[in-house]
């Protein structure tokens, strides 16, 4: 049994945790098989789908590199990054999602609390030393998979998979870093057999769109903001917004091109060489959160969001 005492030997803040987004964008991933995309194609990874969703948000993407291997557990994360004078590359965003094959592999859960603060301190090293440009991942929980299911000890698993949860966030908070908790989401595996992948296991690049949407509702207002600051001499008109029938987009800089982008940034819709202003009809666009993406004559990119109805 483990010893729950443990994790009193990190001190809680209260610092806010804010991740914000410096373009151009230099990402770097670490983690196992959930960062790597086991058993998806490689566009619909997770750390993929997110700087493709940045990108259509008009962020400038420099690098991105993922460091992972599935069956990783801690140690193997830091034997893989030592002596590879990461620090130099200068990232500037950085994601740590490690631990599930320390609970598979029943690795003493010291290892973890020991090593998991050490890898949080390197990913820090490499984003220069700014936790704002770091953030966490929680591990998903197996359990609500059909392997998990024949595996006989699902209540089990949820335990201890929350038990891991707890330490890496309370670590974390410790080290005022961002956290995703996208375990609620890789809990509805069975009910939604759609966000399973082919092997029964690993999360299907559908849920990792929905670990991606949850991220961006927290990043695009930070980017929102930075775009609106950035080009407060040239902002974009959305009207109406909330929006129902048709949405009119007005430029106060003539308009090259025109993009509608869904939430997590897929092509609805694309317009070239309008001027000012264009009308453009909501009725077939379903029910969500969209983006107008403007690229303005003089090279500079807007971006705004509105809701369709």
């Amino acid at each position: 049994m483990r010893k729950l005492f443990i994790i009193l030997l990190f001190p809680v803040f209260s610092f806010s945790q804010t991740l914000t987004i410096q373009s151009p964008v230099r990402f770097l991933a670490l983690g196992d098989s959930y960062t790597i995309g086991e058993s998806v194609p490689s566009n619909q990874r997770w750390p993929v789908q997110l700087i493709d969703s940045l990108a259509l948000r008009g962020i400038n993407i420099d690098t991105s590199r993922i460091i992972a291997t599935t069956g990783w557990r801690t140690d193997d994360l830091i034997s893989a990054i030592t002596n590879k004078n990461l620090q130099a590359q200068q990232y500037n965003l950085v994601s740590l999602l490690i631990g599930v094959n320390n609970q598979y592999q029943c690795s003493p859960f010291s290892q973890y609390v020991n090593e998991f603060p050490q890898l949080l301190d390197s990913a820090i090293r490499y984003a220069g030393g700014d936790t704002g440009h770091v953030f966490v991942v929680s591990i998903p929980d197996y359990a609500y998979t059909p392997y998990g299911v024949q595996s006989m000890n699902q209540g089990q698993i949820s335990q201890e998979i929350d038990h891991y949860n707890a330490m890496n966030k309370l670590i974390a908070d410790s080290f005022h870093i961002r956290y995703f908790d996208i375990t609620p989401i890789s809990r509805t595996g069975l009910t939604q057999p759609a966000l399973v992948a082919g092997d029964g296991l690993h999360p299907s690049g559908l849920q990792y769109t929905e670990w991606v949407k949850l991220m961006l509702d927290y990043l695009d207002s930070d980017i929102l903001t930075k775009n609106s600051d950035l080009y407060a001499d040239q902002l974009l008109e959305l009207s109406p917004n909330p929006v129902n029938g048709a949405l009119r987009i007005t430029g106060s800089n003539q308009m090259k091109e025109i993009e509608i982008l869904s939430m997590v940034g897929g092509l609805t819709t694309k317009f070239s060489g309008i001027s000012k202003a264009e009308t453009i009809s909501m009725e077939d666009f379903p029910p969500g959160i969209y983006f107008v993406k403007a690229i303005l004559s003089n090279g500079a990119i807007v971006t705004r969001k509105f809701i369709k109805q």
